[in-house]
């Protein structure tokens, strides 16, 4: 079973480059709202989703931080 989960970028630019990578990496996803992405994914809860974005803001040295809450992925800058 797959489910629809939302993730929240802080920024249009960064937006369209998670876009692109979570859609090079296989998985439907489109824009949602100014920098919402809505992706359809294993009905896992989104943890395997999770796993993926993290690796993917390592991989592109980006200074953020993904953080789930009530089913909702939010890309932030991490907190002093």
């Amino acid at each position: 079973m797959t489910e629809t989960l939302n993730v929240e970028a802080a920024r249009i630019p960064d937006r369209d480059r998670l876009l692109y990578e979570l859609r090079e990496a296989g998985l439907d996803a489109r824009k949602l709202d100014e920098v919402g992405i809505e992706v359809q994914t294993p009905g896992d809860g989104g943890d395997e989703l999770l796993t993926q974005i993290e690796s993917m803001i390592m991989s592109l040295g980006a200074p953020f931080v993904p953080v789930k809450h009530d089913g909702v992925i939010y890309i932030r800058p991490p907190l002093s």
